[in-house]
Formats: C-alpha cells, structure tokens, sequence
C-alpha cells in the first residue's frame, strides 16, 4: 500500500478524481445491475465517460470539502468554539482516541457539506440526461443521516491518505445498498 499513500500524497486532486470517477460511475453502474437483475449497461459510452467525468469533479470538490471541513473545525477549536478534546490526535493513536475527532469531522461534513454536494451531483446527472429531475433528492439526503455519518466516521478516524480512496469506496457501497433495496425494474 506504500505505493498507494505515496500516489495519493503527490496527487492529491488526481487521485480523488480517479477514484471517484472510477468507484462512482462502478457504484452507479453496479445499482442498475442489481435493480434490473440484468447484465447490461445502463447508458452508452459517451455517457459513460460524461458520468466518470461528473464524479471526478465531485472527488476533486470532496477533497476541498474534507481540508476545508478539516481546517474550519480546527481554527474553531483553537479559538475556543469547540472543546479542545475533539481535536485531533496523531495518526498512530488508537482508534477510540480518533472517534471524537472523526464523528466531529463527519457530522460537519455532512451538515454543511453533504447537501450541497448532492444537489450539485443531481444536477451533473442532470445535464448529462438533459433533464430536470430533482425526484428522490429528500431521499437522498436521508442518507447523510443513516449512511454517510457513521461511514465517514470510520472514514475520518483513518490516516488521511485513505480518506478520499474510502469515501469513493462508501459511494459504491451505497449504490449497492440502494440497488439491493430497490424493487426490480421488470422490461418495459
């Protein structure tokens, strides 16, 4: 994995647009799968590279979005707005010791960050269908409370160089939660 910490380190932005691009558009094509119960593709290859293009935009925009979360939450325990305790502690300290940090990182993120960010992605889709479909977006947002909130926790309480290569991974695991939990589309 050495080689992985030292590419994400002299990359940050490429690698959390390759990841995305990559583990998003899999997600995405993993839940039309398992929704249809078909193997097919779910849209042409000229759409297929405008998805993988939307998500990589999106992992550079979750890279900003984490230093920013990051860099936010510790100026405001430096001046004193929140408990010094939620801080955050060297990387090799044990699990346990990161989860006040990592919740805080992750009920941040998600508040502030998350709505945002899914808004934006729904209107990436938009375009890329040439359509306005904002349905299931409540939906959507549900997720931050039940999926992304515990997920990035455990995400945030990792070194950072895992951080955006997770996050992407939790993107594919959501699309195969939601394509699980979907009723199958019958041909139509």
């Amino acid at each position: 994995m050495e080689w992985y910490v030292e590419w994400v380190r002299e990359n940050a932005l490429l690698s959390a647009a390759v990841q995305f691009a990559v583990l998003g558009t899999a997600g995405e094509v993993v839940s039309h799968l398992v929704k249809t119960r078909r193997i097919e593709m779910p849209f042409g290859i000229v759409t297929l590279i405008l998805k993988m293009a939307a998500w990589a935009l999106l992992g550079v925009f979750v890279k900003y979005g984490f230093a920013g979360v990051t860099f936010a939450l510790q100026g405001l325990i430096a001046h004193g707005f929140l408990p010094a305790a939620l801080a955050p502690v060297a990387a090799s300290a044990a699990v346990a010791d990161k989860l006040p940090w990592a919740l805080t990182m992750s009920v941040t993120t998600n508040a502030f960050f998350g709505p945002q960010l899914m808004a934006f992605h729904r209107i990436e889709d938009n375009l890329i269908d040439r359509k306005w479909n904002f349905a299931g977006i409540t939906n959507a947002w549900k997720t931050l409370i039940w999926f992304w909130i515990p997920a990035h926790t455990i995400t945030f309480a990792l070194p950072k160089e895992y951080q955006l290569g997770l996050a992407a991974l939790w993107g594919f695991v959501l699309g195969l939660i939601l394509g699980l939990s979907a009723p199958v589309k019958k041909r139509g």
